[in-house]
């Protein structure tokens, strides 16, 4: 399997990976527009391509001193359990030196996490301000 991994946004059609990640419920509610600007506003990101199929998906918003954050990771089904989100996942942290990288993640992916370093902390919490992907600020 020859998988090419990059971390620019070239050739990326969104609404294509948009229709994929509904299709493989992974789709978190953002218009193609969205999921767009929210990879464009990342301080790294970083795409799985297997041919021409865009497969897989990361992310990670940083300050670029200490504080980052990992997100929409995603591996198309048929092509998980291969080492892709593993590959995309080192790739980015390479990038975040020194920086405390944190990341929200289901009961059911914890244990890949672990086996990459990542340690449970007690407690996470969050907050939608407004109406959850609303445009306008409050």
């Amino acid at each position: 399997m020859n998988i090419l991994y990059r971390n620019d946004l070239a050739e990326i059609e969104w609404p294509t990976l948009k229709a994929a990640l509904v299709a493989d419920l992974f789709d978190n509610g953002r218009t193609a527009e969205q999921l767009k600007l929210s990879f464009q506003n990342s301080q790294a990101v970083c795409f799985a391509w297997s041919g021409d199929q865009l497969i897989g998906t990361a992310r990670v918003l940083s300050d670029g001193v200490c504080n980052a954050y990992l997100v929409d990771v995603w591996t198309q089904s048929s092509f998980r359990r291969r080492g892709i989100a593993r590959e995309m996942i080192q790739r980015l942290l390479k990038l975040l030196p020194g920086q405390h990288v944190y990341l929200q993640a289901d009961k059911d992916i914890v244990e890949f996490y672990e086996h990459l370093g990542f340690a449970a902390q007690p407690i996470g919490m969050s907050l939608v301000v407004g109406k959850w992907l609303q445009d306008e600020p409050v």
